[in-house]
């Protein structure tokens, strides 16, 4: 797990470097318009809306984005988005998942096919890769919310399953099912998460060197460029040698 925790650092440097926050406010807007559709516009009766709402408090999106979101939904103007999730390989092998949500199917798989040939990898069936990642609840705190042992122990009179503390930040992770209930009671102690979520998290990491890397990273980065992709995950895991260069 630690590697792919380095993963997800680099990757945060990257984003807060070159990301372009109109584009990420479009997809935090488009998954809480498809959250408050799918269920009530209430996010206290609706944790899917609930948790995009949060992630969209974490990237500081206006109040005014957010509640126009939620507006177009129950306007019944809104588009017709479907989830889609896309599995397949990276360079030397590496496992990658892509959920989007989008209002035309063959455009998407057409776009995200040509991003994985175009860095050497290749688009596989649903289930190509999935069985070897877990299906798991992730809740966010900053470091600074509690000390380690502080947070595992709450995490773990929660219910949680598991909690992982650095410098970045406390990582809880729960069962798909005990979501909802680990992070109610947290956030009753700690305060609002940064981040709720179902993620999914690679059973084994694979070593990669750092010219893989590389490629990986600039497929990762052409992925979610893609505005109908919503998230990607990957099994890849680097040394703190690499992590250093990368991070440069």
């Amino acid at each position: 797990m630690a590697g792919h925790s380095q993963f997800k650092n680099i990757m945060h440097r990257k984003g807060a470097q070159d990301a372009k926050r109109s584009k990420i406010f479009s997809k935090l807007a488009r998954e809480i318009t498809v959250a408050a559709k799918m269920g009530l516009p209430d996010p206290n009766m609706n944790p899917r809306l609930r948790a995009a709402i949060i992630a969209a408090r974490a990237e500081n999106m206006p109040k005014d984005n957010i509640d126009r979101a939620i507006k177009k939904a129950l306007g019944g103007d809104a588009e017709n988005y479907e989830e889609v999730r896309y599995e397949g390989y990276g360079p030397s092998g590496v496992a990658i998942i892509v959920e989007g949500l989008t209002d035309n199917r063959n455009r998407t798989a057409s776009e995200v096919r040509s991003i994985f040939t175009k860095f050497g990898g290749n688009l596989g069936s649903t289930g190509a890769v999935s069985h070897m990642f877990s299906h798991v609840g992730q809740i966010n705190y900053k470091a600074e919310i509690a000390g380690a042992d502080a947070m595992l122990e709450a995490a773990i009179e929660a219910g949680a399953e598991d909690c992982v503390s650095s410098e970045d930040g406390h990582e809880i992770l729960t069962s798909n099912e005990d979501l909802g209930t680990v992070r109610d009671a947290l956030e009753e102690k700690f305060g609002p998460a940064d981040g709720a979520k179902l993620v999914f998290k690679p059973n084994v990491t694979s070593p990669v060197d750092e010219d893989t890397a590389r490629s990986l990273l600039k497929m990762i980065d052409a992925l979610e460029d893609n505005d109908d992709v919503q998230n990607v995950y990957t099994n890849f895991e680097v040394s703190d040698d690499i992590m250093a260069r990368l991070s440069a």
